[in-house]
């Protein structure tokens, strides 16, 4: 085994501001709150739109020679189409808000049922927005048939619509997001020597220990240098450790539930003695 040599280290300054928080790292911090915020508006507006359109659907249309009844100013049958294609635009802006915020801060897959609810919930909505309103269209005795079919037609393409555009066919998840911040944190700022093609994410990698003088930069500036790709043995490393973490904090997690049964037993043993 080569003799470890030791290293001088030429720093960057693009390495020394990095301190090894990465873009997606900074994208996490961002609040998501406004975006589901506005998600859930989007939503309520689109089953008020919805309500208006039912509403709309309710009104008897009249004979041809009587006066023509207004709904909100317009037809009854214009107003039915105004509000569904509402209904449309405002659960589509409503779920792109939601995936949006669900990129930045996705729900964990350790549930497979809720990470599903929880990245599809658009679909749902979707679903919601407009099942109620062709269920009671077909099931009103005042609509007239132009009414029922038009009416119907437009609702079963504007919930097409909105399901495929709300539905994620992406998911991202929690533990994802985390091998990514992982790998970003390592690579944050990486070494590299004046000969190869590689650079290193540990500085005692031992393809390193010949070298006397290493440079320290970001990964875009390895790149920069011709580094063309991260070391294998690195990348080994790194992957054994990510894999090894969940095992460590779950037998942490072990060793403490059995270290509290014991110190209770302690203590009940050193108030009897008291007694």
């Amino acid at each position: 085994m080569a003799e470890k040599k030791e290293h001088k280290i030429i720093q960057s300054e693009a390495a020394k501001t990095a301190s090894g928080k990465g873009v997606a790292a900074q994208q996490i911090a961002q609040s998501t709150v406004g975006l589901r915020i506005g998600a859930v508006v989007g939503w309520i507006l689109a089953l008020v739109a919805e309500f208006l359109a039912i509403k709309a659907s309710f009104i008897p249309s009249p004979a041809e020679d009587e006066e023509a009844v207004l709904f909100m100013g317009m037809a009854p049958f214009t107003a039915l189409i105004v509000f569904l294609v509402i209904d449309l635009i405002c659960v589509i802006v409503g779920s792109l808000l939601w995936k949006k915020a669900n990129h930045i801060h996705p729900a964990s897959e350790k549930n497979a049922l809720t990470f599903w609810l929880w990245n599809n919930l658009g679909v749902i909505m979707a679903a919601i927005a407009f099942i109620p309103f062709i269920i009671l269209l077909l099931t009103n005795k005042n609509a007239d048939q132009k009414t029922k079919t038009v009416g119907t037609i437009v609702a079963v393409v504007a919930m097409l619509i909105a399901g495929f555009s709300s539905y994620d066919y992406n998911p991202y998840s929690a533990e994802e997001q985390q091998e990514i911040l992982n790998m970003e944190e390592a690579t944050a700022t990486v070494f590299w020597t004046e000969g190869g093609k590689v650079f290193h994410i540990y500085e005692d990698c031992q393809h390193l220990n010949k070298s006397e003088e290493l440079h320290q930069t970001t990964t875009q500036e390895a790149e920069q240098a011709g580094k063309e790709r991260l070391c294998k043995t690195c990348l080994k490393r790194h992957e054994k450790e990510a894999a090894e973490t969940p095992a460590i904090e779950e037998q942490s997690a072990l060793e403490s539930s059995a270290e509290a049964p014991a110190e209770v037993e302690e203590q009940e043993v050193e108030e009897t003695v008291e007694e």
